[in-house]
């Protein structure tokens, strides 16, 4: 019984691989924006559309151990281009360095919804 239990433990390991990430690097799941719509309600396919030139917000999935300013749950605004394409466990994702981070938005603490702010 105690070599069930030891292969067992070995199949949960090679399932689940820890992943410790170096330096500043943050890993980013990349948003699905395949197919878009123009103002005036045309679909743009994803292969006709040229590679944006503006900022998307992606979610932080992993942060390695310098890095500052982020944490594994925020929501970064980035530029796509400043990343590469990282498959992890069948997920589209980018790994980023801290300073390409333009800014962050970090969720709202357990039972606080957020409020709008002061107009002046």
């Amino acid at each position: 019984m105690a070599k069930a239990t030891a292969s067992k433990s070995r199949t949960r390991r090679a399932s689940a691989p820890e992943i410790r990430l170096t330096g500043d690097r943050i890993v980013v799941e990349e948003p699905d924006d395949g197919e878009r719509k123009t103002r005036g309600g045309l679909l743009i396919p994803a292969t006709a559309a040229q590679a944006p030139k503006r900022c998307v917000w992606g979610e932080v999935t992993l942060v390695g151990p310098d890095v500052r300013s982020v944490k594994t749950g925020d929501r970064i605004l980035y530029l796509p281009q400043a990343g590469l394409e990282v498959d992890l466990d069948g997920r589209e994702c980018l790994l980023l360095r801290e300073r390409d981070v333009q800014a962050v938005s970090s969720p709202p603490a357990a039972g606080r919804e957020r409020e709008p702010g002061q107009y002046l």
